[in-house]
């Protein structure tokens, strides 16, 4: 146990020490700072059915030509479809809360992008965000047979697209048109208190700089 405890220590010594020699690029502007602005619209997929249009930003860094890697944060509007039978049971035990259909969603991310293509050109672009998406407000979401709750889920949504730089005299500044699938992974209520995933398709348009 000393044995295995000491070479921990080891590695987050080494991994303490290797912080500032990953952030000098950026603080020095060794890395190219780049951002974006989007808006999306998204149609659910599927039982479990909900619509999101939303609005997000990113910032980051360009490592090369093709690879950026920046976090971001969001905010989405959803539109929920509960089932016809829809009625509002509470279980034993659980707290009663307000339900609607429509809500707010944040979903915070980290944001991996690759360009296919030249920098001065149109190109191709893969776009992936991975975090979590949180449910603003008391109220929970009506969706199928039950009830969306206030937890955190779990929040993937890769693209794909075309990226078109504003001109050749300013190729960083571009708008970028692409497709996105979401997934939302949460706890959902209904009669036997499962989790299920919630799937969407649809578009995005964005402006990086």
């Amino acid at each position: 146990m000393a044995a295995c405890a000491g070479t921990a220590n080891a590695q987050y010594y080494q991994i303490a020490n290797s912080i500032p020699s990953l952030i000098r690029p950026a603080l020095s502007g060794g890395l190219n700072y780049k951002g974006f602005v989007e808006a999306e619209y998204l149609h659910g997929l599927g039982d479990y059915n909900c619509d999101f249009i939303g609005i997000s930003t990113t910032q980051g860094f360009r490592y090369s030509n093709w690879f950026f890697m920046g976090a971001g944060l969001g905010a989405q509007y959803v539109h929920t479809t509960p089932a016809e039978n829809w009625s509002q049971n509470w279980p034993a035990g659980y707290v009663a809360h307000g339900t609607s259909t429509n809500g707010v969603m944040i979903p915070l991310f980290t944001d991996f992008r690759f360009n296919i293509g030249g920098a001065t050109g149109a190109a191709f672009f893969a776009d992936i965000r991975v975090g979590a998406s949180f449910l603003v407000g008391n109220n929970y979401l009506r969706i199928h047979n039950g009830y969306i709750n206030g937890n955190e889920y779990f929040y993937l949504r890769p693209s794909i697209g075309v990226r078109i730089p504003v001109s050749t005299k300013h190729p960083k500044q571009a708008i970028d048109i692409g497709v996105s699938y979401q997934l939302l992974t949460n706890n959902y209520w209904d009669s036997w208190n499962r989790n299920v995933a919630i799937s969407a398709l649809g578009g995005n348009i964005s402006f990086e700089w």
